[in-house]
């Protein structure tokens, strides 16, 4: 096998497209936030459009953390199918965080036109097809849930999945109408950028070494033994978040994926669909904007990031043998592979609002695998915190649940 790039492929298609200084004043903001990635991006357009001075720091270039790592698949399906989540929490917040996932992805599509984002967003069907036997019955109940709650879904049988997209070896699926695929990568440096112009202060390679929570406000003290004082800080950091953290939220994973050389072949039947499985770890599949094909999954518990990237050949190989059996009529060679590191919770949500032990402080930390649907629900959080107002998903995505 060869590997053009371990490297995510988005940081290869795309370079570095703006660069941001480090942080060399003292300054003062209203809000501080901590992480330029996709969520920190959409966090921080939303704070622009409220009308608060905004500052924004990342300790690498912006967007280089798992945001570069991401597969953007747009789902608003959870890591629990909604049958589970509904007798985990109930059915009101099962449906309503379901539906807050389904809304957020044309509300991203939105913002992406409204910025002229050239991250080639695309609005697909998603099919949750079954890869064992086995798994036909609780899916079907999840076909059952998903339908009675009124989200647009409809199954379909082997035969009509392998005549309708050649793909072999299922045992039937869920067909949904709302998806998406995007780069997330261009998508946040665009988001950045277009702030930026409208007042948005950036400083990557800043590290923050030490923050003092004070009765009204913070104090990041930075590596450069500069300081941001704010009213507000927003922790977007992902998974590095766990870092300071006190109590275990959240299960680290480390994930892979491989994306195929530009195909000249006919993959109309591939193109305007997500695909998913229900394999353990499950695999998910889509095509790219410029005609390649990706394929990821094979998670394992994280335990540091050389021994996760160790793994990369082996698990790039088997990924190419699970992409060969699932669409065996398509030819696909290798040409990049990357691995990340992400988080899993409990119950498949975010974490989003205050922790007790932080003052003048929010969270936005979009575990799982739809973690950037979970930054744009972020996004409507954060505005009604910041203004004092209570907010349907907060009792859901709180800290201590």
């Amino acid at each position: 096998m060869r590997l053009t790039s371990v490297e995510p492929f988005w940081l290869v298609k795309n370079g570095i497209l703006h660069s941001y200084p480090s942080l060399n004043v003292d300054i003062e903001t209203d809000i501080v936030i901590i992480g330029a990635g996709i969520t920190g991006s959409l966090i921080a357009h939303q704070c622009i459009a409220d009308g608060y001075k905004t500052v924004i720091v990342d300790k690498r270039e912006v967007c280089h953390g798992s945001t570069s790592a991401t597969t953007s698949m747009l789902q608003y399906e959870i890591d629990k199918p909604l049958f589970e989540l509904i007798d985990m929490i109930g059915e009101k917040g099962a449906v309503l965080s379901y539906k807050a996932c389904f809304d957020s992805i044309d509300q991203l599509q939105k913002i992406s036109k409204s910025i002229k984002s050239t991250c080639g967003f695309t609005k697909k069907e998603s099919l949750y097809f079954a890869s064992r036997k086995k798994d036909v019955s609780w899916l079907k109940q999840e076909f059952e849930a998903r339908k009675k709650h009124g989200f647009p879904v409809k199954w379909l049988e082997a035969k009509a999945i392998e005549k309708q997209y050649q793909l072999a070896n299922s045992h039937g699926g869920i067909l949904s109408d709302q998806g998406g695929s995007i780069d997330a990568f261009q998508l946040a440096h665009d988001l950045l950028y277009h702030n930026h112009k409208n007042g948005l202060q950036i400083y990557d390679k800043t590290d923050v070494v030490k923050i003092e929570y004070r009765s009204k406000d913070v104090l990041v003290h930075t590596e450069f033994e500069k300081t941001i004082k704010a009213k507000k800080i927003i922790f977007c950091n992902g998974f590095e978040s766990t870092e300071i953290i006190p109590e275990k939220i959240v299960n680290l994973l480390s994930t892979y994926a491989i994306v195929g050389e530009q195909n000249e072949d006919d993959q109309s039947h591939l193109q305007n669909t997500l695909f998913w499985n229900t394999s353990d770890p499950y695999n998910y599949m889509r095509t790219t904007d410029d005609n390649r094909f990706l394929i990821g999954g094979e998670d394992e518990d994280f335990v540091n990031a050389d021994k996760r990237d160790a793994l990369l050949i082996k698990k790039a190989r088997k990924l190419e043998k699970t992409m060969t059996k699932i669409f065996p009529n398509y030819t696909f060679r290798v040409d990049f592979g990357w691995a990340g590191t992400f988080g899993e919770t409990r119950d498949g949500l975010p974490y989003i609002g205050k922790h007790p032990d932080f003052k003048n402080a929010y969270f936005v930390l979009g575990f799982g695998g739809n973690g950037i649907t979970f930054s744009v629900i972020g996004m409507d959080m954060v505005s009604a915190m910041l203004k004092g107002e209570k907010h349907e998903l907060s009792e859901y995505f709180n800290f201590g649940r």
